[in-house]
């Protein structure tokens, strides 16, 4: 049922920014919002009067420290990440107790980091703003894989003025309506199990195929851009518990990161659902190429390979065969051992341009592929397919051998 009142969390160092903190739970209450004030500070709080609802002593001992450890140590790192842990834990207690419907956030980089820490492990669709002077520049290591919104103070956060006032209040307005709308919106009941499937603009025919086939089957598919983001978020659901199953047709993000290419997802890519037990039926998809940007940017070490401008701001390189033989090693050796995993071999090509006639046509790398990959998995099944993998039979196999798997009559 939904709630008639929302209730946003405040996260933040009431040692340093007190005064901020205090106009902001003013903001909220005049928007009609219950306030719970979380202070993740080291010192005393400082020009802070209103009620801290959890104090810097119980958000450490959340942590499994003490506030006098963490004062007396002179390694501000550790303060920082254990803070951090400290109050995602406070946030989960508050979740599992029906009491958060948005947490909101201001700081510099330290006061980003633990925020972003805390608001990490909440679901998506649960509002979270962090409102920071790190907010223009590279925000992965704040957003990572979540719905975390990020909004530039402009000005640094020291004193309210008048680009603070503006900017604040923005933000407490906007998270007082998410947190709002989060509390009226009635719990979904469809029960469909949830399918994660991974795609890239040259696999695209394949997962649309496999994804309507799925939908037939009773399944609700969430495709996710294989652009490093998209593959680290897909690795994060898949530890949640949240899905039935993977097809996870296009692995090409490790190739960005065994060649240098700037889509990297990180050398845990294709591990999460395997180390679950969740069911996944795995390709071979756009290993043919590495991403990088403007022709302009591709390093000079390459300047002799084969490339295939996709657009202005990408280009492609394909992978050549010694390449291709340490990918197929490398994801073989990640399913080798694992239940309830399928992979599939697309003889054909492993992407729209590694078809016969096309840019990255090779099948001399492909077999180094093949061949590499076939060796490591071990024990698993393995279908070997005529076909490229955006033919419309190969996908719609895959996605009958997920649902087999996911009701385990493969």
């Amino acid at each position: 049922m939904a709630k008639n009142t929302a209730t946003v969390a405040l996260v933040g160092t009431l040692d340093t920014k007190g005064a901020e903190y205090q106009w902001m739970a003013q903001q909220l209450e005049s928007e009609g919002v219950n306030v719970v004030v979380v202070d993740a500070g080291i010192r005393e709080p400082h020009g802070f009067a209103a009620t801290i609802d959890f104090d810097q002593a119980s958000v450490a001992e959340a942590a499994g420290t003490t506030i006098s450890d963490l004062q007396s140590g002179n390694d501000r790192g550790v303060a920082v990440t254990a803070m951090g842990e400290g109050a995602a834990r406070i946030l989960g207690s508050l979740l599992g107790e029906g009491r958060l419907d948005g947490v909101l956030a201001l700081g510099g980089s330290g006061g980003s980091a633990i925020a972003a820490r805390a608001a990490r492990d909440l679901p998506v669709g649960l509002p979270k703003l962090i409102v920071s002077t790190m907010a223009s520049g590279d925000v992965s290591p704040y957003v990572g894989a979540s719905d975390v919104t990020l909004m530039y103070s402009v000005v640094d956060i020291s004193g309210i003025n008048q680009i603070s006032r503006a900017v604040l209040g923005n933000a407490a307005a906007a998270i007082a309506g998410m947190a709002k709308a989060s509390a009226r919106r009635e719990p979904a009941y469809d029960d469909k199990p949830l399918v994660a499937a991974s795609m890239f603009g040259v696999t695209t025919p394949a997962v649309d195929a496999a994804r309507e086939r799925l939908e037939e089957l009773g399944y609700e598919v969430l495709v996710f851009h294989a652009t490093g983001s998209g593959g680290k978020a897909l690795e994060a659901l898949a530890k949640s518990g949240m899905l039935a199953g993977v097809l996870d047709l296009t692995t090409t993000e490790l190739a960005d990161d065994l060649v240098g290419g700037v889509l990297t997802a990180g050398p845990d890519r294709l591990t999460a659902a395997g180390a679950a037990g969740i069911p996944q039926v795995v390709s071979l998809g756009a290993l043919d190429m590495v991403n990088f940007g403007p022709v302009a940017t591709v390093p000079a070490e390459f300047a002799d390979r084969l490339f295939f401008v996709h657009n202005a701001t990408v280009t492609l390189m394909r992978t050549t065969a010694d390449e291709n033989a340490e990918l197929g090693r490398r994801i073989g050796a990640k399913l080798a051992g694992r239940p309830n995993t399928v992979l599939i071999i697309p003889r054909g090509g492993v992407s729209a341009l590694d078809a016969e006639g096309m840019p990255f046509w090779n099948p001399e790398a492909d077999a180094a592929l093949f061949a590499a990959v076939t060796d490591a998995a071990g024990s698993i099944r393995i279908i070997d397919d005529p076909s490229n993998i955006n033919d419309g039979t190969l996908a719609r196999r895959a996605a009958d051998e997920l649902h087999a798997l996911i009701g385990g009559t493969a």
